[in-house]
């Protein structure tokens, strides 16, 4: 068998993978993309996924006008920093892991029930780790579970997981279940000399979390950045089964291993595609990195405080700030990682502050390590927040344990301790709980559904924003015949105006920031 066979049986597609390998190679070695790592200041188009929505914030010219929200794009340089959707989507559907395939999938689920050692849960119970399987499989369409095992296991590092016995009585009654397209073991990661074991006693495909949620993040990737993200995800899962299948080939009588006169072998080569792969997409997410960076300070520049919405995957964050915000355009959906991007919405307080609240991903109990690190650059935003809000679904059984995951991972990302020890915990979802009555101190209780509680938030919102910020609460004088009055409504939070008519003053109540109030100061001094 000639190597151009070999290269074809066992990677379909292999010459236009290569030729599309070659071309994207010479693309990004244009000096214009490279540019972003050797420049400081650099002009970036606005990515709706990145920013406000695509919404930028203005205040009203007007006396008693209030802040609004439109749709702006910013078209400052058109991506010429930037790798543009096409190149994202030919970097997103090149190597995609052959795992689950497409179409329907009927889904015997098998949950190993650890007895005892560091592999134990002891934060849950494994009847609700089946319920987050079953969510898991039913986010996905066309997908369903026809069966469900919770089986005991002292050996969990042993290949079959289960011990002889167990593992018999489990093949015995996957295999009499007619029907089954593919086997969900429940654990965070399986071997590839796991899988495959599983794969030969069953005759069906076998997936883990890993693989499942990963297949959930492509299916609900809609923007570069979670594109990209979930490219590289997947890299490792690429490269873990690399090895098997040129193994599996060769003990087929693969024949010459080496491509053309160039010494290297198939798996050789196509390792080192995956690395160029890796490359690339990692110099497009720092890419992208900055220009959120940039984007950062421009919120900044503008004095908005930046509230972060964060929580486990469907508590109810979108339709939480859709609430806050009133923004229709908003659509939560109920299911499992519905938001895979940090969205920014703007939204107004009581005293008519102007506030971002950031959209985040949602967590999920044992989320596979390598989705974590993946992740933790979309959720950079959260560190530069003012304030966080971590929202519970407080009707979920298993709400306590969940609270403990989001902790747990916010630790790992390095959250300041600053914002750790101000986060307003609010209990989503009251509306679901018969006869609720808060057991911890210190919460916000809310239906985001229906809008209950919704006022006590805000205030409570209001005060933390105004402690975290470092705003002032002032009483200014102005002269009603100068600018004063129009540059307070553009540029800071008018409360209240008292005015005096036979003077031609009025004294003004604002929430200000201190950069803001030193321009004032700078540019009416004789009435500061």
């Amino acid at each position: 068998m000639t190597i151009y066979h070999l290269a074809r049986r066992l990677w379909p597609g292999f010459l236009q993978t290569s030729q599309k390998l070659t071309t994207l190679s010479w693309r990004y070695q244009k000096p214009t993309f490279y540019r972003v790592a050797t420049q400081n200041s650099l002009s970036y188009n606005q990515d709706r996924s990145l920013t406000l929505s695509a919404r930028q914030c203005k205040h009203s010219d007007n006396p008693g006008g209030r802040h609004t929200c439109h749709t702006e794009d910013h078209d400052e340089d058109e991506d010429g920093d930037l790798i543009d959707e096409a190149e994202v989507d030919e970097l997103f559907h090149q190597q995609v892991p052959k795992v689950i395939g497409d179409g329907e999938h009927r889904i015997f689920i098998v949950h190993p029930d650890v007895k005892w050692g560091s592999r134990k849960q002891y934060l849950t119970t494994a009847e609700l780790m089946v319920d987050e399987a079953v969510g898991l499989v039913n986010t996905l369409e066309n997908w369903r579970v026809v069966d469900k095992i919770i089986l005991s296991t002292k050996t969990p590092e042993k290949r079959t997981i289960f011990g002889k016995g167990n593992f018999q009585f489990l093949t015995e009654k996957i295999r009499q279940t007619p029907g089954i397209t593919a086997v969900f073991v429940n654990v965070e990661r399986l071997s590839p000399s796991s899988e495959k074991e599983f794969e030969d006693a069953w005759g069906v495909k076998v997936l883990d979390r890993y693989s499942v949620v990963l297949h959930i993040f492509r299916r609900n990737a809609r923007t570069r950045e979670a594109k990209l993200q979930i490219s590289l995800a997947e890299i490792p899962l690429l490269r873990s089964r690399l090895r098997n299948e040129i193994a599996n080939f060769d003990q087929q009588g693969g024949g010459n291993r080496y491509i053309g006169g160039s010494g290297e072998t198939l798996l050789e080569f196509q390792q080192r595609q995956l690395k160029e792969r890796e490359t690339k997409i990692r110099v497009a997410l720092e890419q992208l990195r900055r220009k959120r960076n940039l984007l950062r300070s421009q919120r900044k520049d503008k004095d908005f405080p930046v509230v972060s919405v964060m929580g486990y995957t469907n508590c109810g964050k979108t339709t939480l700030i859709k609430a806050l915000t009133g923004d229709r355009a908003l659509q939560p959906r109920n299911q499992l990682f519905a938001t895979l991007d940090v969205t920014v919405h703007a939204g107004q307080l009581p005293s008519h502050m102007t506030v971002l609240y950031v959209d985040t991903i949602g967590f999920l109990s044992q989320l596979p390590h390598q989705l974590i690190d993946s992740f933790s650059a979309t959720l950079e935003d959260v560190k530069h927040s003012d304030l966080i809000v971590h929202v519970r679904d407080i009707s979920h059984p298993e709400t306590v344990n969940q609270k403990v995951n989001v902790l747990n991972v916010l630790k790992s990302l390095q959250i300041p301790d600053r914002l750790m020890s101000s986060m307003i915990e609010v209990h989503n979802k009251i509306d679901l709980v018969n006869d609720y009555h808060p057991t911890e101190p210190e919460t916000v209780a809310v239906s985001a559904l229906t809008e209950q509680g919704l006022d006590r938030l805000k205030t409570i919102l209001e005060d933390e924003v105004v402690r975290s910020t470092g705003k002032l609460i002032l009483n200014l004088k102005v002269d009603l015949s100068s600018a004063q009055l129009s540059w307070l409504y553009r540029e800071a939070t008018v409360q209240e105006v008292t005015v005096d008519a036979d003077e031609g003053s009025a004294v003004v109540m604002v929430i200000i920031g201190t950069a803001a109030y030193g321009r004032y100061r700078k540019m009416f001094p004789a009435r500061s």
